[in-house]
């Protein structure tokens, strides 16, 4: 089995914003010559996520929304006492970290729908992202 690894950095420029990385992970799985196996995208933070949905303007700020509504950045949080981002780390919380996609044919295999985002809940920050490819 071979694999193939890489951090992926990005910039964010908003509180909680949605970014596409679809491109970037299909690049780096195009990189690795693997053919069929598995590709794990995975956010090493506390207070961002990885979630797979359609690229649609109104979804994207649907989900902005509903990020902001549920999790209110003002919402009488005890975290906030110590870091001011309890929001983030709640939003996070009921989220996912990671996704792990087949790679079917060197591609990664999604559905017509499917993108892949980088969901930023405490920003505007700097931010990685792995992608390790494994396979054959």
């Amino acid at each position: 089995m071979k694999a193939h690894f890489r951090l992926l950095e990005l910039s964010t420029t908003k509180r909680v914003e949605l970014l596409d990385i679809t491109k970037m992970v299909e690049e780096v799985v195009g990189d690795s010559n693997i053919m069929n196996g598995l590709c794990l995208v995975f956010a090493p933070h506390a207070t961002a996520a990885i979630i797979v949905n359609e690229d649609e303007e109104g979804l994207r700020s649907d989900v902005v929304k509903w990020i902001e509504e549920v999790f209110p950045h003002n919402g009488g949080w005890k975290h906030n006492m110590i870091d001011d981002n309890a929001s983030a780390h709640l939003a996070s919380a009921f989220s996912s970290s990671s996704r792990i996609f087949p790679v079917k044919d060197g591609r990664v295999f999604r559905g017509t729908w499917q993108s892949i985002f980088f969901l930023e809940m405490d920003g505007p920050r700097r931010r990685r992202i792995m992608v390790e490819v494994l396979g054959e």
